[in-house]
């Protein structure tokens, strides 16, 4: 059974309990017309989950498609030592300027030496690239042996696979695509085939199992509470169930 990761921080405890869900769903609700909100609220919750797997006082963490901002504040006032890589800037000028201490590259590729960091950490990234699993690994080559990687990302067959043309991507992501952009008059954000793809819980399930680079310590259902954490080993329930997968490894 997945554990519950330890609250270290006595002022703010972390739980994965109902409430904490519901929370985050309703911040959700607002991504598109207040980021600020959303992503804000995600960024605290996930000081709160990581610090259940290393303490994050004087680590030094790479945040792997960081965008503007709201988890460097976070991840700053937790103690950590705070680098941010993204492709799009666009992204990270989202707050009106780059901060320092940011790096425009490739998830795929990343230009950081072995073991450069305690903590790489990615969020909601996953499903962007077309070569996840290859961004996986390199998120645990530059984790020194002993630091943690906490990879997660949206399922495709969960309510928001489709990202902005969800529900549609249930009848089919390129047909979801083509849609949304006949009723908005604009091509969606996130492009199916280009910068959305599929990504199920079930290929991020195989590769924590098939992966020799460090030691699994959780594959959970990241915004659930904890009583549903079982339904990584039930296929199909998953599936519909898992709106964003969490895979956390410890690397050797």
């Amino acid at each position: 059974m997945p554990r519950q990761p330890a609250p270290s921080r006595a002022s703010a405890p972390w739980r994965a309990d109902l409430r904490r869900s519901r929370r985050l769903f309703s911040d959700f609700r607002v991504e598109q017309t207040d980021p600020a909100r959303f992503y804000g609220a995600l960024a605290e919750d996930s000081v709160g989950q990581l610090s259940g797997y290393l303490d994050l006082r004087g680590a030094t963490m790479l945040d792997v498609g960081g965008g503007p901002g709201y988890f460097r504040d976070a991840f700053t006032a937790a103690g950590a030592t705070y680098w941010a890589l993204d492709a799009d800037v666009g992204e990270l000028s989202g707050q009106g300027s780059i901060a320092n201490g940011t790096v425009i590259g490739d998830g795929m590729r990343l230009p950081f030496r072995d073991g450069a960091v305690d903590l790489c950490y990615s969020s909601n990234v996953l499903e962007h690239v077309p070569d996840p699993w290859r961004m996986a690994e390199e998120m645990l080559r530059v984790t020194r042996p002993g630091g943690v990687a906490f990879i997660s990302y949206t399922s495709w067959y969960g309510p928001w696979g489709g990202h902005e043309t969800a529900p549609w991507h249930f009848l089919g992501g390129a047909r979801a695509r083509r849609r949304y952009a006949r009723r908005h008059g604009h091509e969606p954000k996130n492009k199916y085939g280009e910068s959305l793809f599929e990504l199920t819980v079930k290929q991020g399930v195989h590769w924590a199992r098939r992966q020799q680079l460090g030691e699994v310590l959780d594959v959970i259902p990241r915004y659930n509470p904890r009583w549903s954490y079982a339904l990584t080993r039930s296929p199909g329930l998953r599936e519909l169930l898992t709106w964003n997968l969490a895979i956390v490894v410890r690397a050797r």
